[in-house]
């Protein structure tokens, strides 16, 4: 008998929960060490390697799919998570604190990976393929949603509490506190209103425990169709967005003498907290509509423009140094509104890639691929920015966009992917 999952209760704060960490350990951390005194080259190379985790979640992710429930998974490394971010809001003073806070990242980085691997398998098992193409798109945006939340809000907290106390690190400190509080309420949350149908899932089907090996899950995922031309693309697809999510903030931060456009970690949180949020929300439902009603086929193209052209705002931006807040603030819009728009379409080929048996395990492996792809040119953004200064710098990550674009246009798949069928 089906049971109504109710999607609508729990996919929104589900995928919160995983984008806000994700904001956390990799966007929001770039921010904080910025405003603690270190410098780009090392920011580049330590954040970077806090992708790790999600590179190499390929690796345990079978466990995962094979043992247990994923609700279970998901809701244990969400409190693994919360008390992760406490305790580096209760590091930040300490005088060795970067060290210390990078090994502390480090845990909750592989907890996230895995709450990622948890969730994403039980979207998979929970909805039917038509209502994961509807929800793809809200799915997406409240991903994204939080880590604008973790850039905007979280940020505009620490901005506020630098006013209020003069003091960087204690602002730091409580916000880090402030974050995994925040956590435990989504853990809670989740905890209530996640379905545990999941469980009468796996009970009426004779192969709910795979007989499959551990190698053999890795191995199906290698013979897949064009799987060479698939990895180059996933590698590839965000080689100019990897570089460009390191060097960003910075950029806005850093005084305009410095090449940057001298903004206070306030200002930050406010533009990607406000208009940011709106414009990203509008354009990843607008993602997950139209691949519902048309398939994947029709957009994909469209979509890797509309998420890459916005990259000429900063070149401009970076040129010109343009003295009114509104010129930074539709850049930031243009750029939400192609990302939540255009994500989704990238989002829904790895769901086509890991379709089949194992495939919890199988869009792991494929967004360990795309971790990889995030990590490697993250750790040299730090160096080419610094050689190239910011103007120069924008210029070569919008040529570091083509790649991923040419490869898609050799990816073959159905055209009609993602569409609601007529009858529903």
């Amino acid at each position: 008998m089906k049971t109504d999952n109710r999607p609508w209760y729990w996919i929104p704060v589900l995928n919160f929960a995983s984008g806000l960490p994700y904001a956390i350990i990799i966007s929001v951390s770039v921010i904080m060490y910025k405003n603690l005194g270190i410098n780009n080259k090392d920011i580049g190379i330590y954040t970077s390697l806090l992708y790790l985790p999600w590179v190499i979640k390929p690796l345990w992710s079978p466990f995962i799919d094979l043992y247990s429930t994923k609700r279970k998974w998901f809701l244990s490394m969400q409190l693994l998570i919360s008390l992760a971010f406490l305790i580096v809001g209760l590091t930040i003073p300490l005088s060795n604190f970067f060290v210390i806070s990078l090994a502390v990242f480090w845990v909750a980085a592989f907890a996230s990976a895995s709450n990622d691997v948890a969730s994403d398998g039980f979207y998979m098992l929970a909805l039917e393929k038509d209502q994961q193409s509807f929800f793809l798109g809200i799915r997406s945006t409240f991903y994204r949603l939080s880590m604008l939340t973790g850039n905007g809000l979280i940020v505009v907290i620490a901005g506020y509490l630098e006013q209020e106390y003069g003091d960087k690190q204690k602002a730091w400190s409580y916000t880090m506190v402030v974050v995994g509080l925040i956590m435990t309420v989504i853990t809670i949350y989740n905890y209530f209103s996640t379905p545990k149908t999941e469980t009468k899932i796996v009970e009426t089907k004779t192969e709910s425990v795979p007989s499959k090996s551990f190698g053999a899950v890795f191995a199906t995922f290698f013979q897949k169709k064009q799987i060479g031309l698939v990895l180059a693309f996933i590698l590839l697809f965000r080689l100019g967005e990897s570089q460009l999510l390191k060097m960003l903030t910075p950029f806005l931060i850093d005084p305009i003498a410095a090449g940057g456009m001298g903004l206070t970690t306030q200002d930050v949180g406010v533009i990607y907290g406000t208009f940011g949020v709106i414009s990203l929300t509008v354009g990843g439902i607008l993602g997950g509509i139209v691949i519902s009603r048309d398939g994947l086929g029709k957009w994909m193209l469209p979509m890797i423009l509309a998420m890459h052209l916005p990259i000429i705002g900063f070149i401009l931006l970076s040129h010109f140094h343009p003295g009114s807040v509104f010129y930074i603030y539709a850049t930031v819009i243009a750029e939400q509104f192609g990302y939540g728009f255009g994500f989704a379409a990238f989002m829904m080929y790895l769901i086509y890639v890991a379709d089949g048996e194992s495939k919890t395990s199988h869009y792991s492996i494929a967004t360990g691929f795309m971790a990889l792809g995030m990590m490697l040119p993250g750790m040299l953004s730090g160096f080419i920015q610094e050689y190239l200064g910011y103007g120069n710098f924008f210029i070569w990550v919008f040529l570091a966009t083509i790649p991923g674009l040419i490869l898609s246009r050799f990816l073959i798949f159905p055209a009609d992917f993602g569409k609601k069928s007529e009858q529903e």
